[in-house]
């Protein structure tokens, strides 16, 4: 490796992003340039940084590495981020999202449910559930990205964090929402150029073409690893076994949980309210469609395919060759491809490491400053909006920082998972009928969010092994480590439980509502 080259190539980069904040603040003149890019920004600007939010480092490094090792079932996970994450939320959401936005003059996510249910309550609890649950989605991607950083640079992993975290923490504070989008939007299309790149060098490197190199894969199942077989796992080119713990991990946690938690997610919903009209999210579906099919697709292709890579050069399957699954796409590109590709890579893995941190930190820094501080509890005007959310931002990327260190290995996806599923289980039923369904109360809606929520926590300490064995408090209160032993109710995924419970409590409470409604007329 030419750390020489490798480094040059970086600085460059950080230039152009360093260019890039500097417009971007010029351009940020007042509260609502920072929080919502003054909410005339272009089609493309707007796709491209959806996009590029989309997809972070923990799609790219955790997911790929969860994709070398369950295979290409997880290909439809990108199916569904397509049709589920752009399509259906542009035309369905996106539409309806902005216009209530302008109405509303919304500049977060909380504040629209708020201001809509005219309830101070919905705003506060959905700013808390972004600080307490977010930070551990923004402490996966940072590890993702400085775990890519340290097995290329080989430099020590504290210290990438470090750097990776300081560079991220200076457009987002000084540019606001602006320096987000038009950041993203460039390291959008460095990601989308690599992932490109990619597509083609992976079966140089395998020397077989497209065919040839997927039925290389298929007639490898006799070298599944006996504890992944154990589990369910039939080979690199099938699903798991039907009902086993490794298809209630495919489906339930990683395809259905990311797949449909996307469209409740604040950072992405809040993208909607930077353009000036419904024209422009027309525009941005096919921009937004191709940019998932070739960064998310390519990469979980690639995933699968290493496990011939690896056995071919070190006689053995990704899984055994690496036992951190995190570390298996960092690996494969450090190792099979070119170092000018592996540097180029390195840009990609920083574009989407800081495209998702810097608008997770922005949404972070606005429901702190904003949403609780700013609505709730000042009441006089003392302090620049501007200035309590970049001090928000401060708080939130130090808060993150320190969850980093508490991280075990082959957490990022798993730790992506939890957050999209608590999102769907808390905000999406609420989301929804606040577009659809004027027979809703802010009451359900309320409680709808608390029970999302806490039955998400709930099955996270208590029901799923996973999570509740490693935290360890059920096995304190309980002696075992989960509430229900008998399978398959131990690797069900929490959104299973809370998700159809957010649901039928805001049906009931709202019905229940409108005829009291109804009598009292």
């Amino acid at each position: 490796m030419n750390y020489f080259v490798l480094g040059l190539i970086v600085l460059i980069y950080l230039f152009m992003l360093a260019g890039i904040s500097w417009y971007a603040y010029r351009n940020t003149k007042n509260a609502n340039d920072y929080m919502i890019g003054g909410g005339n920004m272009s089609s493309t600007v707007m796709a491209l940084s959806y996009g590029a939010t989309f997809i972070s480092a923990s799609a790219i490094v955790g997911f790929g590495g969860v994709s070398a090792a369950y295979g290409m079932g997880i290909q439809w996970l990108c199916m569904l981020n397509i049709l589920v994450g752009v399509i259906i939320a542009f035309i369905f959401f996106g539409k309806k999202t902005r216009r209530l936005g302008a109405e509303l003059q919304a500049k977060t996510f909380p504040q629209l449910l708020g201001s809509y249910f005219q309830s101070k309550s919905i705003q506060v609890i959905a700013a808390t559930v972004i600080l307490l649950g977010m930070p551990l989605y923004a402490a996966v991607v940072m590890k993702g990205g400085a775990v890519f950083i340290e097995q290329i640079f080989s430099i020590n992993y504290n210290i990438a964090l470090l750097i990776f975290t300081l560079i991220t923490a200076l457009y987002v504070i000084s540019g606001g929402m602006k320096g987000v989008m038009y950041t993203s939007a460039f390291q959008a299309v460095v990601m989308f150029v690599c992932m490109f790149v990619l597509l083609f060098g992976l079966y140089k490197a395998l020397g077989m073409g497209f065919s040839e190199a997927n039925r290389a894969l298929d007639s490898i199942d006799n070298l599944v690893p006996s504890h992944l077989a154990s589990l369910g796992h039939q080979g690199w080119a099938k699903m798991p076994v039907l009902g086993s713990p490794q298809w209630y991990t495919l489906v339930t946690s990683l395809i259905l949980g990311v797949g449909i938690g996307c469209l409740a997610q604040p950072q992405l919903v809040v993208r909607f309210l930077t353009v000036r009209s419904s024209k422009q999210l027309n525009q941005g579906i096919f921009i937004g469609s191709l940019f998932l099919l070739i960064t998310v697709g390519v990469v979980y292709h690639a995933g699968p395919l290493s496990n011939l890579f690896f056995l071919k050069h070190n006689g053995q399957v990704a899984v055994e060759y690496i036992s951190d699954i995190d570390k298996i796409i960092p690996t494969f590109i450090n190792e099979a491809m070119p170092n000018w590709f592996t540097a180029l890579f390195m840009l990609s893995i920083l574009s989407a490491s800081m495209s998702t941190l810097s608008s997770q930190f922005h949404v972070m820094g606005t429901s702190a400053a904003s949403d609780i501080y700013a609505d709730v509890v000042r009441k006089k005007e003392n302090r620049s909006i501007t200035s309590l959310v970049k001090i928000g931002v401060l708080v939130s990327i130090l808060i993150s920082y320190v969850i980093c260190y508490t991280l075990k290995e082959g957490v990022i996806a798993r730790g992506t998972a939890i957050f999209m599923g608590l999102c769907a289980a808390t905000f999406l039923p609420g989301y929804f009928c606040m577009l659809y369904w004027k027979k809703t109360t802010a009451k359900a809606v309320l409680w709808s969010m608390l029970a999302g929520a806490g039955a998400s926590l709930f099955a996270l300490l208590f029901l799923h092994q996973k999570e509740a064995a490693a935290i360890g408090l059920c096995q304190a209160l309980f002696g075992r480590p989960v509430l229900i032993e008998a399978y398959p109710w131990p690797v069900i995924d929490p959104i299973l439980f809370a998700l159809p419970l957010s649901i039928v409590v805001i049906v009931l409470l709202s019905l229940l509502g409108h005829k009291k409604e109804q009598k009292s007329v």
